[in-house]
Order: C-alpha cells, then structure tokens, then sequence
C-alpha cells in the first residue's frame, strides 16, 4: 500500500514549491510591445491580455492562466510565462488522465502558410517546456491556427500582440 516516489518527481515537486514561494504574483505579469515609436501595445488604457485572463482569479494562480503571448515573429517563451508553464506542468504530472490542447495562433502579417508554420511552432515550443517539466507527451495535443482565429480583431499592433499565442485548453 505505500507509494514509491522517484527522485526526478520527487525534485520537481521540491523545485515547484521553491519557485512558487519566492515568484511574483501572476497579477503583476505584463506585457509590453513597443512600435517604431517606443509606444507600448498595452500602455495607458489598453488592456493587459494576461491581466484580462486573471480577473477570475487569484492573483498568484499562475495555473489559472490559459494563454502565452509571444514577440512578433517568434516562438520562444518569454520569461514571464514560464511560472505559468510550470504549473501547468506539475498539474499534468500530477494528473495523468488529463488532457490538453495547445492551439497555436499568429497575427496576420505573413502568408498563410507562415502563420501556421509559425502557429505550429509556438504551440510545439510549449509542448516541448511542458514535457520537459514533467507532463507526458501523450497528455498534449498541439495544433496552429496561423492568423484563422483572432483574439483580437484590428489591424495595429494591440491587436497583433494578443493574436501572437498559444491557447492552452484542457478536455
């Protein structure tokens, strides 16, 4: 009846607890897209795409984050995401019945074909930190959307910063 515990999850465990401890809340994760013109997407009176997807709930709850925004024309995770994959990660761990999908998107400068190569990507970047973190590869599906799917509709850089993503969706 007793439960054996392998050393990885057993300092992945030890590493998560470390790391929530001393991480700012999620309320104070921002993101800033600066034009040619040194503007912020999200400055005085915009709306903060990741604080819009907290307002439900607890400010430290990084597991209740869904989405991660990326630069123009990238896929590697921004820093401020990574607590948010992290707690993602252990909540696969520790559930390895559960499931998600990542639904990679762009903006809609590009062709048609990039945006879903690039779409693909991104949610395969995630994919790969989540596995890497401790969720099973089997647990995750990810799939691109490209530009087919805004968030947001427009053609500015506002706009563009929140179609920039990956969705993360459990089923």
């Amino acid at each position: 009846m007793y439960r054996t515990i392998t050393l990885p999850a057993l300092l992945l465990s030890v590493s998560a607890l470390a790391l929530s401890a001393c991480a700012p809340p999620a309320e104070n994760i921002r993101i800033e897209d600066r034009s040619a013109d040194g503007a912020t997407a999200f400055g005085a009176g915009g709306e903060d795409p990741v604080r819009l997807q907290t307002l439900d709930a607890p400010p430290d709850d990084a597991f209740a984050i869904r989405i991660v925004y990326f630069a123009y024309d990238s896929s590697v995770i921004e820093p401020q995401f990574k607590e948010i994959i992290q707690a993602h990660a252990a909540y696969l761990a520790r559930h390895p019945r559960a499931s998600l999908a990542l639904e990679g998107h762009a903006d809609e400068r590009g062709s048609r074909e990039y945006n879903l190569a690039l779409g693909e990507r991104r949610s395969l970047t995630v994919k790969q930190q989540l596995v890497l973190l401790g969720a099973g590869a089997a647990q995750i599906r990810a799939t691109s959307y490209g530009e087919e799917r805004p968030a947001a509709g427009g053609h500015n850089e506002r706009a563009w910063a929140r179609n920039r993503r990956v969705e993360l969706l459990y089923q």
